[in-house]
């Protein structure tokens, strides 16, 4: 499970990203669990500015880089960091700790 903040001041319509990246529908608010294709099963929780995502992999399935690419723009679209600034501020936080 990881936790990843929302950039300050970005404000993401989530209902409408996971429609156009996922085609599911469902209240972010009070959680929700979808399975997207080459990922998995996904549960997807917002709590206030952190998006709480947590992902199983199901057995045989192997990412593309379309899968990638696809999961990488969905992150960058619902908090508004790119994968290296996600990747910097998961490191500062684990020194934290």
């Amino acid at each position: 499970m990881r936790g990843y903040s929302i950039k300050k001041g970005h404000k993401p319509d989530l209902h409408a990203i996971l429609k156009n990246h996922f085609g599911v529908d469902g209240d972010v608010e009070q959680g929700m669990d979808f399975v997207a294709n080459g990922i998995g099963k996904v549960h997807i929780k917002r709590d206030k500015s952190v998006l709480i995502i947590d992902t199983e992999p199901v057995a045989g399935v192997s990412g593309s880089v379309d899968i990638i690419k696809n999961w990488n723009d969905f992150l960058f679209e619902v908090t508004g960091r790119t994968s290296k600034e996600r990747k910097k501020l998961m490191e500062k936080e684990a020194k934290k700790k």
